[in-house]
């Protein structure tokens, strides 16, 4: 039998100061957040320039750098993942469309639940209609941030934020239906 880290002990014991929790912390988390980073990878375009290993590279540096924050449990930790791929995708498809305009980096929505579909929406134009969508539902946005960039399940994003699984159907099903037609039927 293979023994599973406790992520949750090893987050609160990094967390309340035990530096020596730092490195079996990584190790635990560091195939999920791979996991993660492959499957942006594999939904964007062709000549993107982020590869996982540098989009996870990244994000362990965000949190290693988030020593102020209390963990919770393992599902705070990609809560705070989710927030940190976010960026570094927006920042890297910035700094790709600095480069290259109109050539932003594409990811699909339907990769949460289902294959992805052909049309995908642009990250930077993502990003925008979440910006939109935050100031209109901000839960909402939340959810698409932890389903989406976290790869949370419904029940993880319900214990994230604090509702029934059953709300998060509903406002993921909301949420995805409103991107959409933000997005010009791309999403």
């Amino acid at each position: 039998m293979t023994h599973t880290p406790d992520v949750t002990g090893l987050l609160l014991a990094w967390s309340q100061g035990d530096e020596a929790a730092a490195a079996p912390l990584m190790d635990a988390v560091y195939g999920e957040l791979r996991r993660l980073a492959r499957g942006f990878v594999r939904r964007e375009r062709r000549e993107h320039a982020l590869q996982g290993t540098a989009l996870v590279h990244e994000v362990y540096l965000k949190l290693v750098d988030q020593r102020r924050v209390r963990w919770q449990n393992r599902t705070h930790f990609f809560a705070v993942a989710a927030h940190a791929m976010r960026r570094a995708l927006v920042d890297e498809a910035r700094a790709h469309g600095a480069e290259k305009r109109g050539a932003g980096l594409t990811l699909s929505l339907d990769g949460v639940d289902e294959p992805a579909g052909t049309a995908s929406p642009d990250i930077l134009a993502l990003h925008v209609a979440l910006e939109k969508l935050h100031a209109i539902d901000p839960r909402q946005a939340r959810l698409v941030e932890l389903r989406f960039f976290g790869g949370l399940t419904v029940d993880e994003a319900a214990e994230v934020l604090d509702v029934a699984a059953i709300t998060v159907k509903r406002d993921w099903a909301m949420a995805r239906t409103w991107l959409f037609r933000e997005l010009g039927g791309t999403a």
